[in-house]
């Protein structure tokens, strides 16, 4: 296995369509356009591959806060449902950690669903806290 960045190479539709299982409200060309335009504000995208088959998908930006310091925000990610459970996941939060070592950040953040059990245990035994609750207003105009 290794980690490759997003390039508009032969995998690129392959992790799209990997991306579009965590984001069923695109569609693989509207999707392609949200991710061109957050990689022109710093949005990175991060693929776990074995020899022939794309096994994760992490997207991800690198920021500052003051509450945090230096740190990377993991936005999406998703490993295929046959690799669940296979070391895959394990595979790609431990290159973020070298990520983050190698970038000098301080920390490493997500939000999950509240429904996503699965995937809290997963963030919970690979060292991840409950570190607050998110708060949202998704319809401003309403």
């Amino acid at each position: 296995m290794e980690v490759q960045f997003l390039e508009k190479n032969a995998d690129y539709t392959s992790v799209l369509d990997m991306l579009l299982q965590l984001r069923p409200s695109y569609n693989r060309d509207s999707l392609a356009a949200q991710v061109e335009k957050q990689q022109s504000m710093g949005y990175q995208v991060v693929y776990v591959k074995s020899k022939q088959n794309i096994l994760a998908v992490a997207g991800f930006n690198v920021g500052e806060k003051l509450a945090w310091g230096k740190y990377i925000y993991i936005d999406d990610l998703v490993t295929h449902c046959e690799c669940r459970s296979l070391g895959v996941g394990s595979f790609l939060i431990d290159w973020f950690k070298s990520y983050a070592l190698e970038n000098s950040c301080d920390q490493i953040h997500l939000d999950s669903g509240v429904q996503r059990f699965l995937a809290h245990k997963f963030y919970l035994r690979e060292g991840f806290n409950i570190a607050s609750h998110h708060f949202s207003i998704v319809e401003i105009n309403a």
